[in-house]
């Protein structure tokens, strides 16, 4: 079994920044993609940003140059350095990670969430 763990949520004034953490732990083999979605109320779960483990980023256009996605392979951690907050950024945040085992399968592995609440 697989556990991501999130950290770093909480309550910021809008133009504030906030950065969320990401901790992968328990039987690893190795890791692939990983990324953080968000979800509003009353909204689909939505992606954020991914990184491939070789570095490689991709952003929603809602965060692009806002937002920046990081990874420490060493750690099986993803960071998510949030500047500029919107009120619209509220939302829970959730990390993700596509996890291989040595039977050449992939899971995916869910976080249990972090909320970030943005005041206006």
């Amino acid at each position: 079994q697989v556990q991501l763990v999130e950290s770093g949520g909480g309550l910021v004034q809008a133009g504030g920044s906030l950065t969320l953490s990401c901790a992968a732990s328990g039987s690893i083999f190795s890791i692939n993609v990983m990324g953080w979605y968000r979800q509003a109320p009353g909204m689909q779960r939505e992606l954020v940003a991914g990184i491939t483990p070789g570095g490689s980023a991709n952003y929603a256009d809602s965060v692009k140059g806002r937002f920046t996605i990081s990874r420490d392979n060493s750690k099986n951690a993803i960071y998510l350095q949030m500047n500029s907050l919107k009120p619209e950024d509220t939302a829970v945040y959730y990390c993700n990670g596509r996890f291989g085992t040595r039977w050449n399968s992939e899971y995916d592995y869910w976080g249990q969430g972090t909320q970030v609440t943005v005041s206006s």
